[in-house]
């Protein structure tokens, strides 16, 4: 049996909302990573600068990290081959230009950085078609956080295991590693300590997280430190500026893959005023690693002071499908209405949320979820025109048009 709903315009407008406020910390001066679900929340947190190097586990391109957001810490490829490991020359080295990972994908790191040869040229070595061995062609220097400069070379990627080596530019003190990837299939990397040349098991199982809330290297468009949001692998986005967030409609755009989509432009700093400010009409849209989308609106920045990041998430769209129910699939009456009172169903989907929106936009109205299919909405305390309701639900979006006379 479908639900009713009868509520004046006063009382929807008290009910208590479907969106959630949620405070996510990557603690004062920015001292830590957070990796978020959309559905449950933190999963894991773990210090930012506890590692230097990360190796891909999941995936096809070999992709290496370098933590070069961790204060001190600067990679460069050198013009050496792997067979000059006993003369490589830093002369020049101020000159030489620094490697950055990518900030649009987890797959292009620091080390992954042309020029390349060929397709088959992964930045760090060569993979080979017949042995499916990437052989290892490149010295990198790394200059750590404690301020030592080490030269790495990454031996191979044979058989799912990393090879790497790394000494001190004199060649003493040379130590070896090895990453086996099968070990930690459920990972999409793996970390190192250069420093104490030690594997470090910081990230928590690929498919349990969607967010990670972080300080990284964007470029804007020189390379510089900033805060922000990632987002997972097969994790997709869309932002939606330059209207309020209740205005934003997610059905009819394109999402993207680019890992900094959400990134760090929902905030920007008052120099003048010398605080934070939030942009209050940027919104994102989410569609998580289950197909479900929701939408993100930033609501506060702690800063270093703090590291907190504040912002609200509502469902949208359980499934994660387009709009299922277009407009006309909307069963509305009477409509034109007299009174106000108008019925509206959903055609059997279940109701997670409703908006009506007056003639310019604005929402003038707005309820959670009902329950049921089928609400009567009380339009009597608005005044005569046109309006959209637009109602999201476990199917998706769908909006109606009611005249009120």
């Amino acid at each position: 049996m479908r639900a009713l709903l009868l509520l004046p315009a006063a009382l929807l407008l008290a009910q208590a909302s479907a969106q959630t406020p949620v405070t996510v910390s990557i603690a004062p001066g920015y001292a830590e990573q957070v990796w978020y679900s959309l559905g449950n929340g933190v999963v894991a947190t773990a210090p930012k600068d506890n590692w230097d190097l990360a190796f891909e586990i999941d995936g096809f391109t070999a992709s290496i990290l370098v933590n070069t957001q961790k204060a001190g810490v600067e990679v460069v490829k050198s013009p050496f081959a792997i067979a000059d490991w006993n003369s490589v020359d830093t002369t020049g080295l101020a000159t030489w230009p620094r490697a950055h990972n990518s900030d649009t994908s987890w797959s292009f790191g620091a080390l992954n950085q042309g020029p390349f040869a060929d397709e088959f040229d992964l930045g760090w070595g060569n993979y080979n078609m017949i042995t499916h061995v990437v052989a290892g062609d490149s010295i990198f220097l790394v200059h750590l956080g404690t301020g030592t400069w080490r030269k790495l070379r990454i031996d191979g990627l044979a058989t799912g295991t990393y090879a790497f080596t790394h000494a001190n530019l004199d060649g003493s003190d040379e130590l070896t590693g090895q990453i086996v990837k099968s070990a930690y299939a459920n990972k999409n990397f793996v970390y190192w300590d250069l420093g104490t040349n030690t594997l470090v098991d910081r990230e928590p199982a690929k498919d349990s997280w969607d967010l990670s809330f972080v300080k990284y290297i964007a470029f804007i468009p020189q390379p510089y430190g900033v805060t922000g949001v990632l987002q997972n692998k097969g994790v997709e986005a869309v932002g939606m500026d330059g209207m309020l967030p209740a205005d934003a409609d997610w059905t009819n755009v394109p999402f993207s893959a680019h890992i900094n989509t959400i990134g760090f432009g929902w905030k920007s700093f008052d120099m003048q005023n010398m605080q934070w400010v939030i942009e209050d009409s940027l919104s994102y849209f989410v569609k998580d690693l289950a197909g479900n989308v929701w939408q993100l609106v930033f609501t506060g920045f702690g800063g270093s002071a703090t590291g907190d990041i504040s912002f609200t998430q509502e469902l949208v769209s359980a499934t994660g499908l387009a709009e299922q129910a277009p407009a006309a699939a909307l069963h509305a009456w009477p409509n034109p209405t007299a009174d106000g009172r108008v019925c509206i169903d959903a055609v059997g989907a279940r109701v997670l949320g409703i908006d009506v929106l007056d003639a310019s936009g604005r929402q003038v109205m707005g309820l959670g979820a009902t329950g049921g299919s089928t609400v009567v909405l009380d339009l009597g305390a608005l005044g005569a025109g046109t309006y959209t309701v637009r109602l999201r639900t476990d199917r998706g979006t769908a909006h109606t048009r009611v005249l009120r006379h």
